[in-house]
């Protein structure tokens, strides 16, 4: 089993920064996908990054050139920068290998007008 602890959302003005980041612990195959997703009130989860284990990075094109992603092993980071209010959401971890998906419990990113 893989669990996944996240860390780092909270409450910040428009065009702050905020980083979380996403610990992975358990049975990690050394091929895997990590990255993160948001869901905003009232709208579905949605992509916004994803690293493979080979560091091949992907982006929604709403974030290109203000979060990055990265990761160290079985830690994943989403660093948020030039923050806009339409990125309040809760943002979920996600650890995916072959047919296993495993999700965080989620947090939330509060960004104010």
């Amino acid at each position: 089993q893989v669990q996944l602890v996240e860390s780092g959302g909270g409450l910040v003005q428009a065009g702050g920064s905020l980083r979380l980041s996403c610990a992975a612990s358990g049975s990690i195959f050394s091929i895997n996908v990590m990255g993160w997703y948001r869901q905003a009130p009232g709208k579905q989860r949605e992509l916004v990054a994803t690293i493979t284990s080979g560091g091949t990075t992907n982006y929604a094109d709403s974030v290109k050139g203000r979060f990055t992603i990265s990761r160290d092993n079985a830690k994943v980071y989403l660093r948020m920068n030039s923050l806009k209010p339409e990125d309040t959401a809760v943002y979920y971890c996600k650890f995916g290998s072959g047919s296993l998906e495993v999700w965080g419990q989620g947090t939330l990113v509060t960004v104010s007008s």
